[in-house]
């Protein structure tokens, strides 16, 4: 499945052992992961300056993620009305990939999961649980 990580969940596969770090692997492991130059932005500013991880080490996250696809930042957002207007430019880079899944911790995008049929929008804890089935 092509899966595409937003980035809370990124920020929490990076920085702590957990849930996020385990989903990530096994994404990396079974299916095709996938993100946008949008949340790589997003990472590294979070990462540098709420969270003060060393430059060097923020360099090698983006430079790891590299390695997968990064979708371009889109022209436009999503059509999709979303409480948080940067959030339709994190849809909008998960469909122009035509991931099948947007896993997300961000309540905004959760909330809108059913306003959409084109991807599925599901919490790390909800994709994990759907994997063990």
């Amino acid at each position: 499945m092509k899966i595409f990580v937003d980035t809370n969940v990124l920020v929490s596969a990076f920085t702590a052992r957990g849930l996020c770090a385990d989903l990530l692997e096994v994404i990396l492991a079974d299916h095709r992961f996938m993100t946008g130059e949008i949340i790589l932005e997003e990472l590294e500013r979070v990462l540098a300056d709420k969270l003060y991880v060393p430059d060097d080490k923020v360099s090698a996250v983006l430079q790891f993620l590299r390695k997968y696809h990064v979708e371009p930042i889109p022209d436009e957002p999503s059509e999709i009305n979303i409480r948080d207007e940067d959030d339709r430019w994190v849809l909008q880079s998960a469909l122009e990939v035509e991931a099948e899944i947007l896993v997300t911790g961000d309540k905004d995008l959760l909330d809108i999961a059913e306003k959409t049929n084109k991807i599925k929008i599901i919490a790390p804890r909800g994709f994990w649980e759907s994997l063990k089935k």
